[in-house]
């Protein structure tokens, strides 16, 4: 009983990290209908940047962090200024977007091996909050509270910014229409730059948690939480970013159930085949609207 309750914790630990990535993926795709497969890029930079102001120049954990997030969130903007913002104009459809976001994932990443090299390292023991606390003879990591609390954090604050804000209405005449909202008086290109700041920040900000709670800082960060985070949007559905929090950290904890339970191989098999079986039952995600309607 007490392994499988440290597992639970160990799971929704990890859960959580997915679950912040789930969100800034679900708000591209959602709010703006673009399948950004760039989008672990911006994670992998938040940790990269972070971890080099950490490591080389001696910066405080904390304002490292804060400057990453910031960093990933500049990145979303280029990203969309230079790759998506023209195509929109141009009414390019959906697959021409999903090109592009291939050729900024590629840049990003080919860049970030470039920067952070071949191997893996991890923050400084010395600078980042490492001491485990015990609870009830379970030991919780300073990286699981904080992933935790995070995503407690920015799922409340993301969802109350789109339902009960001026802007959270802006983005969603924009994501319907975005003509139609400019002529109602609503600045649709400055709505869908703020979107894709805040995507590609909670993004960094899921990099940063990643690196920090596997002692791991490398160029494939992101890429280890692309595939976990479009599931997690999937299954819990286009429509409310609630939807594709839960589900990632239900995928959490089932990956680490999985490993210790049944066998680490099957990992994988197992999560997507559970999440396969949902999909079926259910093709619209378990909180998704019926259809996705793109910007």
């Amino acid at each position: 009983m007490q392994l499988l309750a440290q597992q639970l914790v160990n799971g929704i630990a990890l859960g959580c990290v997915y679950a912040l990535f789930a969100i800034g993926f679900a708000l591209i795709l959602a709010r703006m209908g673009i399948l950004n497969v760039a989008h672990g890029t911006f994670a992998t930079w938040g940790a990269l940047s972070s971890y080099w102001l950490v490591a080389q120049e001696g910066v405080n954990f904390w304002v490292a962090a804060a400057v990453g997030i910031l960093f990933a969130g500049l990145l979303g903007v280029l990203a969309d200024t230079l790759a998506f913002a023209p195509l929109r104009r141009r009414n390019a459809g959906m697959f021409a977007p999903i090109i592009a976001s291939i050729g900024v994932w590629i840049v990003l990443l080919t860049v970030a091996e470039a920067f952070a090299g071949p191997t893996t390292t991890s923050y400084p023991v010395e600078a980042v909050p490492a001491t485990p606390i015990r609870v009830a003879g379970l030991v919780v990591l300073p990286a699981h509270l904080l992933s935790i609390a995070a995503l407690v954090v920015t799922v409340t604050a993301v969802h109350l910014l789109l339902n009960r804000s001026r802007f959270g209405a802006a983005v969603r005449a924009v994501s319907v229409d975005p003509r139609s909202a400019t002529i109602v008086g609503v600045d649709a290109r400055r709505t869908l730059v703020a979107v894709a700041f805040l995507a590609a920040a909670v993004a960094g900000l899921a990099g940063v948690l990643a690196a920090l709670s596997d002692n791991n800082v490398s160029f494939g960060v992101g890429e280890a939480l692309l595939l976990k985070g479009f599931a997690a949007v999937v299954v819990g559905g286009y429509g409310d970013i609630r939807g594709a929090a839960a589900v990632g950290v239900a995928i959490g904890v089932l990956e680490v159930l999985s490993s210790q339970y049944i066998s680490s191989g099957f990992r994988d098999a197992i999560t997507f085949g559970v999440l396969l079986l949902v999909l079926v039952v259910r093709p619209q995600g378990i909180f998704g609207e019926r259809q996705l309607v793109r910007a």
